[in-house]
């Protein structure tokens, strides 16, 4: 099968660039995606999410153990159908702090990746509810009138602490205390599918959507993407276009490239897979951002189950003060309900919450390795949680503004008491409960990181550098972690390359 342009993988960002792609009639447009249509009715209930974890369409991925995580091995949800990872997530919607952008502008000497580069698309994606800003096909909702009695008391606690008290995480201002934006509309969760790929976009002539679809290999000639070998429903396939697009995520857009020939050549050599381009950035840089999982309270009183999904406000700040501006360098979150790790035993819902407790920019870089040259053999998923003494020290400090809050006047009306971590005399014992606590809060990014130095795998325009043909659009572009979760950074990333290959063709 034949294309203009190929697009592997029809999670978020895959989703959006098929509708946005196709909006040009003189475009041939196919999508492939692994997975299945969605079709499990509690995607779309939004208490439903924790639950949704390691069911058919997650890819279920797993960590290796983690020294700093107390030898811990992590699972990691990845969705496998149309609509990725937008189908599992927490629904909470952060553009991030402009500083982050600054750091991409800075890594690839181009503007488009600043914030004020990217603002536009965020814009265009954004439906936020309010008159004269609800363009956008993906709802921002505000979710103040439905959140729990005990994030209000959060949030009065974070205020009379001096943080500020923000109208949201999207104006630029991350600091302070606010209920989360979510993508939720009358009361159901709007995944990236629902939003862009439309009846109306579907029934698009030159738009074709093939699910059961996994790329196997891409097949080159020289340095062009000659075809993709994919494994379909009835069998081996090929796949063609003249620009191939590679939007299957922070795992397997690498893992694809390297099972391709390129890659690494020591970890190429030790897959069995002959290497035709050494990268050996692919791969690497791997992030990820923790949550302390928690700072755990007996309720007083009967607590009510959360009307959205448990997690529902995030107060961001900086180490040591609840007072200084800034980019945000730790967050204190408020669980409407007891949620740990899988080290401790949650009470029984009703009867306790926690506190969420991360850092925003961690310093530990990890690494992704294939084992084989087949999409079946196990990755090696390495993040090297913790391994930095900065990330240590900044959880301290994230563990100790959660348990000031705890003990606030503000949430003396619920609090009855401390379960977690309980007393603490020394670092060794600080470091050995957040070591036990830290669970993924799902953003794994950074493995084929675009940036203009010359071991950076992808440049501004998102193309592969060391094939003409090829772009990568996902999570793994990024060079460094937004502050939040990175959702609403990836699909702007989508937008503006959308926005680049209509600008492109013009140009033509």
């Amino acid at each position: 099968m034949k294309a203009d342009v190929l697009i592997i993988g029809g999670g978020s960002a895959g989703g959006l660039l098929a509708a946005r792609l196709s909006e040009d009639p003189g475009r041939e447009v196919l999508m492939i995606e692994a997975g299945d249509e969605a079709t499990d009715p509690d995607i779309w209930d939004p208490a439903a999410w924790p639950t949704l974890q390691g069911r058919s369409y997650d890819w279920n991925y797993r960590t290796e153990p983690q020294a700093g995580t107390a030898g811990r091995v992590h699972h990691w949800a990845r969705g496998r159908l149309v609509g990725g990872s937008s189908c599992l997530h927490a629904m909470g919607y952060m553009r991030g702090h402009p500083e982050d952008f600054a750091s991409w502008a800075e890594a690839t000497g181009d503007a488009r990746w600043s914030w004020d580069g990217l603002l536009p698309a965020f814009e265009a994606n954004e439906d936020r509810e309010v008159a004269g800003r609800d363009g956008g096909p993906l709802p921002i909702h505000r979710t103040d009138a439905e959140a729990s009695r005990l994030t209000h008391a959060f949030i009065a606690a974070g205020a009379a602490l001096g943080l500020p008290r923000l109208q949201g995480h999207n104006e630029g201002v991350m600091i302070g205390v606010t209920p989360n934006s979510m993508n939720i509309r009358d009361g159901k969760r709007v995944m990236v599918a629902d939003a862009w790929l439309t009846p109306e976009v579907r029934a698009r002539e030159n738009l074709t959507i093939v699910t059961g679809a996994l790329a196997r290999r891409l097949v080159l000639v020289g340095n062009h993407v000659h075809h993709v070998e994919v494994r379909g429903r009835d069998g081996p396939v090929l796949f063609s276009a003249d620009t191939v697009v590679l939007c299957a995520g922070s795992l397997e857009s690498p893992a694809l490239l390297m099972r391709s020939g390129i890659g690494p050549r020591d970890v190429l050599d030790a897959a069995g897979v002959e290497c035709l381009i050494d990268m050996p950035e692919i791969g690497r840089n791997l992030q990820d951002h923790l949550l302390g999982a928690g700072n755990l309270y007996a309720t007083r009183k009967h607590l009510p189950p959360s009307r959205l999904q448990h997690s529902e406000s995030m107060t961001y700040m900086r180490a040591g003060s609840f007072t200084e501006g800034g980019q945000p360098q730790i967050v204190v979150g408020c669980g409407v309900a007891p949620i740990v790790s899988e080290r401790f035993e949650a009470p029984a819902p009703g009867t306790a919450y926690s506190l969420l407790f991360g850092v925003t920019h961690p310093s530990s870089r990890g690494t992704l390795k294939i084992t084989g040259p087949e999409p079946g053999d196990r990755l090696i998923i390495d993040p090297a949680y913790l391994s930095t003494e900065r990330d240590r020290d900044l959880f301290r400090a994230a563990l100790e503004a959660a348990r000031t809050i705890g003990q606030s006047d503000e949430l003396a009306e619920w609090r009855d008491h401390e379960i977690l971590p309980g007393p603490l005399e020394s670092r060794e014992e600080i470091d050995a409960f957040i070591a036990n606590a830290a669970i993924t809060h799902h953003h794994p990014s950074g493995t084929c990181r675009m940036g203009k130095d010359d071991a950076a795998p992808v440049d501004a325009d998102l193309k592969l550098k060391a094939l003409d043909n090829l772009f990568v659009v996902d999570a793994s572009v990024m060079p460094s972690l937004t502050a939040g979760p990175i959702h609403a950074a990836v699909l702007a990333i989508a937008e503006t390359f959308a926005r680049t290959m209509f600008n492109s063709r013009k140009e033509a």
